[in-house]
């Protein structure tokens, strides 16, 4: 049987990129972080960690390790909670974390209602990327995450995880008001070519999907600025500065500087999901959030277009 101090102690390396770190994390001396390591690895016969001068990396049998760490460690804090819970010890406690422009919408809507009927919880809620939430979930310092994904781009199996669908929004064309196609009905994205492109600052946001659908109908867009922020991407807009690809969830408060278009022939699109650890992990809190998430969703779920009668 696996230590569980001993691979908190590795998972701790990991996270803080060194021994030192590490040891200030876990308000102990850094020889007592070494010898847990080394004695960690005597155990499993195998090296956990490079110790190189830039700082320890895992190896691949250290990364597989702390993976499961992660699971085991998230399951037992899960456990304590609810055996709080039970003793009446605490009333009991909800964290979610939740993308930008969700928790302007979906996860502020749900939060009320969530509150209304669960007083007794404490919900806190964070904002993170999928990049940062899935691995910050997986430790356990999130109960419950609100991610997206893109069509073309689907998240890999994880067989930590649970995905639950919440909605599918699809991505449109956003104009200044005074662009010779703001009065267009479709637009190609291969019209816009030539014109600066404003996008998410990191591969793992919505700046991945703004380049690969660019670059699937034969251009490279030219990106002049950079923002995580949809409010701030429809000010750089309607401000003449470029064009971008908003999804219908940055669009509930549109500025009015912008023309918003589709996409033709179809637009790519954005899914976003629930996020927790496997069904045996999950709190009654978790499943009351889950439950009005999904109810929420169907509000903001883009309405298909009219049918003349």
């Amino acid at each position: 049987m696996l230590d569980l101090k001993r691979l908190r102690v590795l998972r701790a390396v990991a996270e803080h990129g060194s021994f030192s770190a590490a040891a200030e994390a876990l308000f102990v001396s850094q020889s007592a972080v070494s010898q847990q390591v080394t004695a960690l690895e005597a155990e499993t016969g195998t090296q956990l960690l490079l110790r190189l001068r830039g700082g320890p990396v895992l190896t691949d049998a250290g990364s597989l390790l702390v993976c499961h760490a992660d699971a085991a460690i998230a399951r037992l804090d899960q456990a304590e909670r609810e055996l709080a819970e039970l003793s009446g010890l605490a009333t009991g406690e909800l964290r979610l974390v939740s993308f930008p422009s969700a928790s302007a919408t979906v996860v502020t809507a749900a939060a009320s209602v969530f509150r209304d009927q669960h007083p007794e919880i404490r919900l806190s809620l964070t904002e993170g990327d999928p990049e940062d939430a899935i691995p910050q979930l997986k430790r356990g310092a999130h109960d419950l995450a609100v991610l997206y994904d893109f069509e073309v781009h689907p998240f890999e199996p994880d067989r930590d995880l649970e995905l639950r669908p919440l909605l599918t929004e699809e991505m449109h064309v956003a104009l200044p008001a005074d662009h010779r196609l703001a009065d267009s009905d479709g637009i190609r994205l291969e019209e816009l070519a030539e014109e600066p492109w404003l996008c998410g600052t990191t591969n793992g946001s919505c700046r991945e999907l703004t380049v690969r659908s660019a670059q699937r109908v034969g251009f490279e867009p030219d990106v002049t600025f950079e923002s995580n922020d949809y409010h701030v991407l429809q000010s750089l807009v309607a401000a003449g500065m470029g064009v971008t690809l908003l999804p219908d969830l940055a669009l509930v408060a549109p500025n009015p500087g912008v023309r918003v278009i589709e996409v033709l022939p179809e637009p790519p699109v954005r899914r976003v999901w629930a996020a927790t650890l496997t069904a045996g992990s999950r709190s009654r809190a978790t499943e009351a959030m889950l439950d009005v998430l999904e109810r929420v969703s169907a509000e903001f779920a883009p309405k298909p277009p009219a049918v003349p009668v």
